[in-house]
């Protein structure tokens, strides 16, 4: 199975009308007073989430101060108010200008706690209401990072790559229902949303985020072999976006090869762009060759600027844990430095990505830190 341009079937189908805006004025970095909704969560989230914004103000520039309010959202406010996200506090969070989030989630198999009712009722709706579409995981192998691979595979290079994931469509709009439910005739679906409109946008954010790497490559992942009707729009609108990035090499993988080549090829990946669904199961993986979920940071990203973007640590709340003041806030950190780019400093965010990468290359193996004490390291060589 192969990693190349394939032209994919063609629906028979009405065209759909391609939708874009091309209007957004260029963004003047963020400077005075930012407000800050921090949503410290669960479990280690309040633990790492201390870290990041340890980490955070030293970082940032002088002409940067941060304005924080916290929202005690997540399993443990839901367990005693019986709310997940009131619409009071959600208004309010769409007047602030970024989002630090540090984990959600209660212990494994709470019979008072829904399933779903955190992702779909906090974080999915976090997502649609601010108009998350861009959902951005860098992937990197760090020094001391054990991954996985064998040494043929880590010897072919460094591993480097983002995933770009649309965020607001795909499965996960709640465009479904079931039938008969209980009975052998039970039926359910789950349909996947795909608009011109929303497929163009994060693929000509993918473009954006190559362009502005070094090896300027992007690979459009999907299924369109057998997903005809999705893939169609995703295909057009990608050859489309293209013509206007002559400078980008771009590359086409059915998302079966991207999971072999995860796993025998990474360093072939520079960007990737894909659909919410192949998104989600894409960037597991590329965590998991990449020394696990600590390390790995996440922004939800509004490229337009009409609300919030989120910043957060990929991994859970690790309630088995919490108050133990053992977790790595590594990843919280450098979600940190995701917001400070966002918000148009990225020499600050690049201060912190060397400091974390100065830390994790001076621990000794089998060395034991205290939460406090890894972000106490990062922010001493971030301050100099």
């Amino acid at each position: 199975m192969t990693c190349e341009t394939v032209t994919p079937a063609v629906p028979t189908t009405t065209n759909l009308a391609v939708m874009t805006d091309t209007s957004a004025a260029s963004f003047t970095p963020a400077t005075g007073q930012v407000d800050l909704a921090v949503i410290p969560g669960d479990g280690i989230g309040p633990e790492v989430t201390a870290e990041a914004l340890k980490v955070l103000e030293v970082a940032a520039p002088a002409e940067l101060k941060f304005s924080r309010t916290q929202y005690d959202l997540g399993a443990e406010n839901y367990l005693k108010t019986g709310e997940v996200l009131p619409p009071s506090v959600l208004a309010e969070i769409k007047g602030q200008d970024a989002i630090l989030l540090g984990a959600v989630g209660g212990k494994p198999n709470d019979p008072n706690l829904p399933p779903g009712i955190l992702e779909r009722g906090l974080l999915l709706k976090l997502r649609f209401e601010l108009d998350h579409y861009v959902n951005l995981r860098p992937s990197r192998l760090f020094p001391g990072s054990v991954a996985p691979l064998s040494d043929a595979v880590l010897g072919k290079g460094e591993i480097d790559f983002v995933v770009v994931r649309e965020g607001t469509e795909g499965p996960y709009t709640g465009n479904g229902g079931a039938l008969r439910v209980g009975t052998p005739a039970e039926v359910a679906t789950e349909v996947s949303v795909n608009t011109a409109y929303g497929v163009e946008r994060v693929v000509r954010d993918a473009f954006e985020r190559a362009r502005k790497r070094p090896r300027k490559k992007l690979t459009l992942v999907h299924k369109t072999n057998v997903l005809v009707h999705a893939g169609q729009v995703w295909w057009r609108l990608f050859e489309k976006v293209a013509a206007e990035y002559p400078d980008v090499t771009t590359d086409y993988c059915h998302i079966d090869a991207v999971m072999i080549f995860l796993a025998t090829d990474p360093q072939r990946f520079d960007v990737i762009v894909t659909d919410n669904l192949f998104g989600d199961i894409v960037t597991d993986l590329a965590a998991a060759i990449t020394g696990g979920i600590g390390l790995a940071a996440s922004g939800n990203v509004n490229p337009d600027r009409t609300a919030p973007s989120m910043f957060e640590p990929v991994h859970g709340s690790a309630p088995d844990i919490a108050g133990q003041l053992v977790a790595d806030p590594t990843a919280a950190i450098l979600s940190g430095a995701l917001l400070l780019d966002h918000l148009g400093h990225p020499e600050a965010a690049a201060r912190i990505e060397a400091a974390v990468l100065a830390d994790l290359e001076a621990r000794t193996p089998g060395q034991q830190r205290r939460t406090p004490e890894v972000g106490d390291a990062i922010a001493s060589r971030v301050a100099g």
